[in-house]
């Protein structure tokens, strides 16, 4: 029996913030099938797993913000590809957001909207990510303001 081949890897951010109502999650549109999806994509030449996640999360969704150093966790899930579907792992990093973008690149491409991450969990289709999106509120805090 030989071992299986690697699944291929992707980088994705859930952009996050902390409004009167708590911790809210950014989620976007997908461009093909509509569905409720984090920004995610193939690994760049000459960029840190975290910031290639940074970068999708300005082209997708229009935000920018602090990086987690270390990922939030991984899903699985069937990209959809001229060929047909394939089986991607992905590896998500917290992006807290500072700022949002008037434009961008993906801009009027997807819908965007924030939601309790508890709502966001039940909105994605992917169990992997709804998992970790329900256990956000344990893994991330509000950063600290500095002193005046």
């Amino acid at each position: 029996m030989t071992a299986a081949a690697p699944l291929p890897v992707q980088y994705a951010a859930v952009p996050y913030r902390f409004g009167e109502s708590g911790l809210e999650v950014l989620l976007a549109t997908s461009r093909d099938t509509g569905r409720w999806v984090i920004p995610k994509g193939w690994p760049m030449k000459g960029r840190k797993p975290r910031e290639a996640a940074a970068v999708e999360a300005a082209e997708e969704a229009g935000v920018r913000g602090a990086v987690r150093k270390k990922p939030l966790g991984r899903f699985v899930y069937w990209k959809r590809m001229p060929e047909g579907y394939v089986l991607c792992d992905v590896v998500v990093f917290g992006l807290e957001v500072r700022s949002l973008l008037d434009d961008f690149r993906e801009k009027g491409q997807r819908t965007l909207a924030w939601f309790p991450a508890e709502v966001a969990a039940d909105k994605v289709e992917e169990p992997g990510l709804s998992t970790l999106l329900r256990r956000l509120p344990d893994r991330v805090r509000p950063r600290k303001k500095a002193a005046a």
